[in-house]
Parts: C-alpha cells; sequence; structure tokens
C-alpha cells in the first residue's frame, strides 16, 4: 500500500509539473484545449447552428457571448490523476496502456458534456453556471477518473497466489 502512495504521489508530480512547462503547454495542452472548444461546436451544431469555435472559446455567432475553455476546464488533471493510480498500481503493462486510452476517452467523453452545458448554462442562467462550473462539474470529472480507476481494477486479471487462493481446495 505504501509503495502504490508513493508511486502515485510521485507520478501526480512528475505529471502535473511537466504539465505547467511552457513548452509541453505550448504543443500539447493549448492545442489540445482548442481541438476540444472544435469538437464540442461540431457536436453543439448538430443541433445549434449558431454556435462557433474560436481557438479555446465557444461563443454564439448571432448573440455573441460565450465561454472560453481555460486550464482546469480540459479535463487534463482528471486525466493525469488517473493516469498516475494506472502507474502505480502493480498490473501488466498491456492492462495500463488500456486503461489510460479507455480512460482517457471516458473522462474526456464526459468533459464534452461538460462544456456544452456549460456553454449553455451560461447562456440560460449566470448564477446556476457557476454553481455547476465551480461545483457539481469540477467533482463529476474527478469522480468520473475514480469511478473509472475501481472498474479498471475490477477487471484486472488476478495473479496466480491470489487466484489459488480464492480457489477452494477440494476434499480429500
Amino acid at each position: 500500500m505504501y509503495r502504490f502512495v508513493a508511486t502515485f504521489i510521485a507520478c501526480l508530480a512528475i505529471l502535473f509539473t511537466t504539465e505547467l512547462l511552457q513548452p509541453v503547454q505550448d504543443a500539447v495542452i493549448i492545442p489540445f484545449t482548442t481541438s476540444l472548444a472544435h469538437i464540442s461546436v461540431w457536436l453543439m451544431r448538430l443541433f445549434d447552428i449558431s454556435v462557433v469555435a474560436h481557438g479555446d472559446e465557444i461563443v454564439n455567432a448571432l448573440a455573441g457571448g460565450g465561454i472560453k475553455i481555460v486550464a482546469g476546464c480540459n479535463g487534463v488533471e482528471a486525466v493525469l490523476i488517473l493516469v498516475s493510480a494506472v502507474l502505480a498500481f502493480p498490473a501488466p503493462w498491456r492492462h495500463k496502456l488500456a486503461g489510460i486510452v479507455l480512460g482517457f476517452v471516458a473522462i474526456q467523453a464526459l468533459n464534452l458534456v461538460r462544456i456544452i452545458s456549460l456553454y449553455y448554462l451560461q447562456r440560460w442562467n449566470t448564477v446556476w453556471f457557476e454553481w455547476f462550473h465551480l461545483y457539481l462539474w469540477q467533482a463529476l470529472i474527478i469522480l468520473d477518473a475514480l469511478v473509472f480507476w475501481l472498474i479498471w481494477l475490477r477487471y484486472l486479471p488476478r495473479d496466480r497466489e491470489r487466484a489459488g487462493a480464492a480457489t477452494p481446495s477440494a476434499p480429500a
């Protein structure tokens, strides 16, 4: 348990520090955040043709106003927490890779729902927007990472010792 916690904290420190480096921001985080805005707009345009993306902003082309996806709202932090937990847990590397890829998709899918809902909440009622933005969605995105990690743990192969110990012995 101590090894897991120490490795988890070390991974968090390394990944969060790396994320803050300007070259990483310029090459990865900013383009990723911009792509989230464009994917969100692509989905939103299925039912609302007035919405457009300008970089990391989603705006209403007719009425003006919109939202800007900033650091902390792109789901990267939740992904880094999940990646740290997956890397820290003793499991085969192919299972770790699958957990990271599928977890990234799960977190970002929910984050797209978050971004789209916040855009419309901001247009509808700024008080509700602030509450959802600051409290509900922040917690749900981190909870998504935790729940995915727990599900990932459930599907890991059992090692031989635990499998043997769990199997009841035949009567002699």
